[in-house]
């Protein structure tokens, strides 16, 4: 089989993936050849590793069979047609590091420890009056929007902080609240909502959701911005109806420089870095090369998604 490879890998991690592969196919690097020749090279590929321009995909590679994402969002090709093609991203693979930033980024707001890091800045010494502004997240009543890897991940975590955890999803089993109704009901009584739902589920959390939450509540976002009314939250933590916002994801990223969300001391940003670590890139090689196999084998493929349904 040709496999047509976008990701830009680095030319040592090149060689670690030829040598992983199974012995017969031939691997097509993208940013190797020139442009004119990329497009040719993609219509007669078999398997897709990365993420392509969606208009690529709009006539498939006639005889494309698998494709793994190297992202666990999937946005742009939810209008694809692609139903003999076994489609794969990465949402577990992303899912330890993007709740060990979204549980970071809550502890530093309650801790204090972006401001702290200003004053180390300025070498500026304040100390005793940050002490009586402090929270803690032992205790705190959490709200998980999406009951995927990635919320199943953060309430593991927020476990070992004593934290009453409800987590909302349609069908999931693991789910405790499945509507808005039911969500709407629980939000007064709620000390942190964490956003962990893909982009298919745009507009879901309301400006009817904010307004409904405590003015001490926090809002957090590692799913995508676009689930969530941006307008209304800016407003509501202007206001002091929320507490504050960690948020790794935004409606428009980069984030545009008027955007108040960058002026705001009550918001932490992380900058879509979520799912960042130092081994990623070598790690995605190592999850496509054994679902490839698996492909191979007919078994049984990890994090398969319906791009019609958005997960």
């Amino acid at each position: 089989m040709q496999i047509f490879v976008n990701t830009p890998f680095s030319e040592p991690l090149r060689k670690v993936l030829k040598q992983q592969l199974p012995a017969g196919h031939s691997v097509f690097f993208k940013d190797e050849w020139p442009e004119a020749e990329q497009r040719a090279a993609f219509q007669q590929s078999q398997v897709i590793l990365g993420n392509p321009p969606a208009e690529w995909l709009a006539a498939a590679p006639p005889a494309l069979k698998y494709w793994q994402l190297e992202s666990a969002g999937f946005d742009k090709y939810t209008k694809l047609n692609l139903p003999s093609v076994a489609v794969c991203n990465l949402a577990d693979y992303f899912s330890i590091p993007c709740a060990e930033t979204i549980v970071a980024g809550i502890m530093a707001f309650y801790r204090g420890l972006e401001e702290l890091t200003l004053l180390k800045a300025e070498k500026r010494w304040v100390g005793g009056p940050i002490r009586f502004r402090l929270n803690l997240l032992t205790g705190k009543r959490v709200v998980i929007l999406g009951a995927g890897s990635i919320g199943q991940s953060v309430k593991k975590m927020l476990s070992g902080f004593d934290c009453t955890v409800n987590m909302v999803a349609r069908s999931h089993p693991s789910a405790d609240i499945h509507s808005p109704k039911e969500l709407l009901e629980v939000l007064p009584q709620t000390d942190l909502v964490i956003n962990c739902l893909p982009g298919a589920a745009k507009g879901f959390f309301t400006a009817q959701m904010i307004d409904a939450l405590p003015n001490t509540a926090v809002f957090a976002n590692i799913g995508r911005g676009n689930t969530v009314d941006e307008a209304a939250l800016i407003l509501a933590l202007q206001e002091k109806r929320l507490a504050g916002a960690v948020l790794d994801v935004t409606e428009v990223e980069p984030l545009p420089e008027d955007n108040p969300l960058w002026e705001m001391s009550n918001v932490i940003l992380t900058q879509h870095t979520g799912g960042g670590q130092v081994s990623e890139d070598e790690g995605k090689i190592t999850f496509f090369v054994k679902n490839f196999q698996r492909f191979l084998k007919n078994q049984a493929l990890e994090n398969q998604i319906d791009l019609s349904r958005g997960y």
